[in-house]
């Protein structure tokens, strides 16, 4: 199947302008660092966050050639004194906390009958215990006070989930058990902040191409996966950062516990 053209790229309109946001895993390629600059170009002041200190620093660079407003903390997700100084670090620089994207997630491929514990615990702890943990500081600065403006609006959380949360795939068991959580951890969530005026939804993309997913992924899985697609291509992350931006901004904000499919994928 010949696959569609990627579409042209969007421009921003000012739909985070004046916001402070923190986005994890964003050191340049993927998801993480096409929502910093998509939220750059929307007006938002991002604190991006990131394992890999080096790459985090050069993306810092890179964005801070373009945009004013960025900044930069290198997060380990499954180190609590870490990611509550990401947090304390985005109210103290900027004086307060709108939006937080939980980008960081870790993946994989090994069939369950092999897999170690090691193997299972790793992504667990990284992609639903490392989004629990960012998702906990974050509810407790919004339930604080640390966001809002004068209009009264509330503090948006959007965590980045996954289509095998709800799909099967082999060699997948892990992450998508972790993914899964999630979206039940995004649901819950959602629950209890409506009580302070704050909105928690996910995204759940099936194939955003990045650099990482090419190392990790055997070119045949890659082109049977882009083969599923309707469009015969895969997302540009960009593509999912424009869906984590309206749920950023005020155009969800009826939405509230919810997975948004960001895929063309037939089955």
């Amino acid at each position: 199947m010949t696959g569609v053209e990627s579409p042209a790229y969007v421009p921003g309109h000012g739909l985070l302008k004046g916001r402070t946001a923190v986005v994890t895993a964003a050191a340049g390629a993927g998801i993480g660092g096409a929502t910093a600059r998509r939220f750059l170009e929307e007006g938002a002041r991002v604190l991006i966050s990131d394992a890999h200190a080096r790459r985090l620093k050069e993306f810092e660079a890179e964005l801070a050639a373009e945009f004013e407003g960025v900044s930069a903390l290198a997060c380990d997700v499954t180190d609590e004194v870490q990611v509550q100084a990401l947090f304390d670090a985005a109210v103290r620089q900027h004086g307060r906390l709108d939006i937080v994207v939980n980008n960081a997630g870790l993946g994989g491929t090994s069939d369950l009958v092999d897999m170690s514990d090691e193997q299972w615990s790793r992504v667990l702890d990284v992609t639903l215990n490392g989004t629990f943990r960012c998702t906990r500081a974050a509810l407790r600065a919004f339930r604080e006070g640390r966001h809002g403006d004068e209009g009264g609006r509330g503090g948006v959380i959007v965590n980045n989930a996954s289509v095998v949360g709800w799909r099967a795939q082999a060699g997948q068991a892990h992450y998508a058990a972790a993914k899964a959580g999630v979206m039940a951890l995004t649901r819950c969530a959602a629950l209890e902040a409506a009580a302070f005026g704050v909105r928690v939804n996910a995204v759940s993309p099936s194939l955003a191409m990045h650099p990482h997913l090419v190392k990790v992924t055997t070119p045949e899985l890659l082109e049977e996966l882009t083969a599923r697609e309707a469009f015969g291509r895969y997302a540009e992350p960009w593509e999912v950062a424009n869906v984590i931006v309206f749920l950023a901004s005020d155009y969800s904000s009826y939405m509230t516990g919810e997975a948004v499919s960001v895929s063309s994928q037939r089955a």
